[in-house]
């Protein structure tokens, strides 16, 4: 296996999408300076040795022609599935989840890495199992990736990790439906999305007295519970439940127009936020530098968007063009989720937003996705 990148590549490189990615992720450590300022040891110092291995990784992903990660990709997925069977025996827990491995200094995520494993496997079952003349997908031909995507799914439950299993879901259901299928499989999605709300309506909206009468909601752990009864009504638990989200409405709202300057939130400062350099790092950032700047945040994941789905566009094969819909996938639906949570329009969940939350693995994670980006987008005149 030759590592290179050949003369002939160059022209293809996707400049807009690289200088997107590297300006959210200097964004991301500016932001996280003044997110940790409050703490004993500041993590942005962290963030940019993380930064540093993750674009050496993604260097190397794009050295790497990507028919042979495609021929990988049945490894990389079993290799994955066996770190989260891992986590059963040598896990180490914290926050009530079992999912990260501890070496020394450092801790591992497996499951942010099963997002790309979960993404490769798909692409290449949509690439292997192609032929001209096939129609849309039904039951029968979904079986292979819905497998591929429950195994997964289910073992990060365990954990529990709600939050990333929702990520593997949504991502992967995009490029399923991005497969093309049946009328009949979006009329049972539509379906299926209606009787959740309904779901929820009676087991947390709807006034009878209590005890209720639940379909669901005494299948879920305490905590669970309580963020979504939490979501619905955000002043009932103020304390407990609802306190995450009111104090990040409260960092977001009072950021106004311009924001009150770096290192100026006092949110932020006074340590009300929390989780503010994880999953609640827009709040800061919302804080601080106001609406304004949060809208030059969102142009900046659209430029990301856009760019990436370019590259599967104008993808030279089925593969390609499944992973980079895949990548923008999962990088769009954490986005959308994290902010949603950060502004009470969605539950609380424990996603990080991708390039400026701090965390090793999950940046890591992010820029391997754009590594293979820039790899289909370098090699689609290649063959």
């Amino acid at each position: 296996m030759q590592l290179r990148i050949e003369r002939r590549m160059l022209p293809h490189v996707p400049w807009g999408l690289i200088l997107s990615v590297l300006a959210l992720m200097g964004l991301g450590i500016f932001n996280l300076a003044s997110a940790s300022r409050s703490q004993a040891s500041p993590v942005w110092t962290s963030q940019a040795v993380y930064a540093g291995v993750s674009v050496l990784a993604a260097l190397i992903v794009c050295l790497v022609d990507y028919r042979v990660i495609k021929n990988l990709a049945l490894p990389i997925y079993v290799l994955n599935i066996a770190a989260l069977l891992a986590l059963r025996v040598i896990g180490h827990k914290a926050k009530g989840a079992e999912s990260w491995f501890v070496l020394g200094p450092i801790r591992i995520q497996p499951a942010e890495f099963m997002k790309i494993g979960v993404l490769l496997m798909l692409a290449k079952v949509y690439h292997d199992d192609f032929k001209p003349g096939d129609g849309s997908y039904g039951l029968k031909r979904l079986v292979k990736p819905v497998l591929v995507v429950m195994v997964p799914t289910a073992l990060v439950l365990v954990q529990p990790d709600l939050g990333t299993a929702l990520m593997i879901l949504l991502s992967s259901a995009t490029v399923i439906l991005f497969g093309k299928v049946r009328w009949y499989l979006v009329a049972v999605l539509l379906v299926g999305f209606f009787a959740g709300a309904g779901i929820i309506w009676n087991d947390y909206v709807r006034d009878v007295p209590e005890p209720r009468t639940t379909i669901v909601r005494h299948m879920l752990k305490a905590h669970q519970s309580k963020r979504i009864s939490g979501w619905l009504d955000p002043e009932s638990d103020l304390r407990g439940s609802g306190y995450h989200a009111a104090q990040s409405k409260i960092a977001v709202g009072s950021g106004g127009l311009h924001g009150k300057g770096w290192k100026e939130g006092t949110q932020t400062g006074l340590s009300f936020l929390p989780e503010q350099h994880t999953d609640f790092i827009f709040s800061v950032w919302a804080e601080e530098h106001g609406f304004v700047k949060c809208v030059m945040l969102l142009v900046l994941y659209g430029f990301l968007f856009i760019f990436g789905l370019g590259v599967g566009f104008t993808a030279r094969d089925r593969f390609g063009a499944f992973v980079a819909v895949g990548v923008v996938a999962m990088i769009f639906w954490q986005v959308f989720e994290n902010i949603g949570m950060v502004i009470g329009l969605l539950p609380v969940t424990g996603i990080t937003l991708p390039l400026l939350s701090y965390g090793g693995s999950s940046l890591v994670s992010v820029m391997l996705c754009i590594g293979l980006l820039v790899n289909i987008s370098m090699r689609r005149h290649m063959f």
